[in-house]
């Protein structure tokens, strides 16, 4: 090799190394604002008859996990096929988690009381997760007296063995208002979050029985399909607005199917060949967000790069692209994320391909994982990158604006003590009348000495807590400054309190 050459290739490899260097170093920044979900499901049977006492253990034991890989939201299933994992007096308790549909637990307890505890103890968000129309799951064969295709089997049709509240009726609209109204009035919630599950997914020779609501009540459309998503349409809004005159503050979420349609069906289309949210399920996501119907989304991007029907890179850009309105957040599968191999390093899962994906695209504001146990099992090592690189320091929740956008007032009374078992961070509520002002939460920082104190580096944050107070390291006695500011419920962040240490 020629002396010349040599160094033009070291030159070259030092850039392929400082390109490398940076991209890693993008990835690591921590960010301030960022949605970090796990979806913690009931109807693959995982809380079915284990009992008060080991499921508490086990979610425990979860959201300890989830708590250090930096999770700051909880999706948790609390209505699987018009029951309840709560105490309702609308619906029966849900047999996913006694067993038998309309059975208490015994010992009783509350799971959806006892998670939003757990979750705001470790300051986490709680989202209530419903399934709107599915009323019967393929694996139910008893349904209890109460349930409302025992009491109305008129309003439901039955499909590939489901039985699916049929959109066309006012009254299952407000049937599924009425129940989320209730979950709100009772209990305190930070988000209510619907899935994909609107008309069934289609099964080949299978018709959707609704000819004869359509025929008997077309109300203008022509089309099937267009009434169909009219139906869907008339529900997300009327639940939205439901929400907005309960508890304004309670976020609206859906988590649709990846693909809102093909290419072939539509010029803004992606380019890919499978099922459709709007042709297929009748769920037009880009007018919900439009609208302002929903405050998030969350696209299922369950496949891999490379992917020949749904490649996850163009779909993560379609989304980006088309559904800027409202905050974008990506669901993940973890498991599929760790079986395929990166293109571009074949030695690596897919993973840090993803996340570098995430980094580049400014409509993208969260992650949310599918599902909970992938992460605290940390299969294919997923959970130990989430909490040593990915999200390493803790992040607040992406501003919403449109709910409410002023910032509460300053903690008061910020002091430094010592009870004996080392020295502790305290402080009061700053004064609020309202949801609007009301201190919920409250961020931690530190500033070594030296460090400018800036608000806006998330590097710094050590803590996110409902508490007020916050144990100090014991060896942190070098002129540090602390910093605390206060939450609102859609996390409006207040000016800082410093103090010295």
């Amino acid at each position: 090799m020629k002396i010349s050459t040599f160094v033009h290739m070291k030159r070259f490899l030092f850039i392929i190394l400082a390109i490398s260097l940076c991209h890693t170093s993008m990835m690591a920044q921590a960010k301030k604002r960022e949605f970090r979900g796990a979806w913690i499901q009931a109807v693959n049977g995982q809380w079915t008859g284990v009992g008060r006492d080991q499921m508490q253990r086990t979610l425990t034991y979860q959201l300890d996990e989830l708590q250090k890989d930096g999770v700051n939201a909880i999706f948790f299933q609390v209505r699987p096929e018009c029951d309840a994992l709560y105490q309702s007096s609308i619906e029966p308790w849900s047999r996913f988690l006694t067993a038998q549909q309309g059975l208490a637990p015994r010992p009783y307890w509350d799971p959806l009381q006892w998670m939003i505890e757990q979750c705001h103890k470790r300051g986490m968000e709680l989202h209530a997760w419903i399934n709107p129309y599915r009323a019967k799951t393929k694996t139910t064969n008893e349904l209890a007296q109460n349930h409302v295709a025992v009491r109305h089997p008129e309003r439901v049709f039955s499909y590939d063995g489901q039985f699916i509240l049929n959109p066309a009726l006012p009254e299952n609209r407000e049937l599924i208002c009425h129940v989320c109204g209730d979950i709100m009035r009772r209990y305190d919630i930070d988000g209510l979050h619907y899935d994909d599950y609107f008309y069934p997914y289609p099964v080949a020779g299978q018709p959707i029985p609704d000819q004869n609501d359509f025929a008997r009540n077309p109300r203008g459309f022509k089309n099937i399909g267009d009434w169909r998503r009219d139906n869907v349409n008339l529900f997300v809004k009327q639940l939205h607005d439901t929400v907005r005159a309960v508890k304004p503050w309670v976020k609206v979420g859906v988590s649709p199917f990846g693909i809102y349609r093909n290419m072939r069906s539509s010029e803004i289309g992606s380019n890919t060949n499978g099922l459709q949210n709007y042709d297929d399920l009748y769920a037009d996501i880009l007018l919900w967000v439009d609208k302002g119907w929903v405050d998030y989304c969350v696209p299922q991007i369950y496949w891999e790069i490379g992917n020949k029907a749904a490649d996850y890179e163009t779909l993560i850009k379609w989304w980006n692209q088309y559904c800027s309105k409202r905050p974008l957040f990506i669901g993940e599968d973890v498991e599929r994320t760790v079986k395929f191999a990166d293109k571009n390093n074949p030695q690596s899962h897919q993973m840090n391909a993803k996340y570098n994906l995430h980094a580049q695209l400014p409509n993208v504001q969260g992650t949310v994982l599918w599902y909970a146990k992938a992460a605290v099992d940390n299969v294919g090592n997923y959970g130990t990158m989430l909490r040593q690189v990915y999200w390493k320091t803790p992040a607040l929740q992406p501003l919403m604006p449109w709910i409410d956008k002023k910032a509460p007032k300053k903690v008061k009374g910020l002091k430094m003590v010592d009870f004996g078992k080392g020295p502790m961070l305290m402080w009061q509520a700053p004064k609020g009348k309202t949801w609007k002002d009301k201190a919920e939460r409250y961020v931690v920082y530190r500033f070594p000495k030296g460090v400018r104190v800036d608000l806006n580096d998330a590097s710094r944050i050590v803590a996110i807590t409902s508490e007020t107070f916050y144990e100090l390291p014991t060896a942190t006695k070098d002129k540090t400054t602390w910093a605390v500011t206060s939450l609102d419920r859609v996390s409006n962040e207040s000016k800082a309190k410093k103090k010295k240490y």
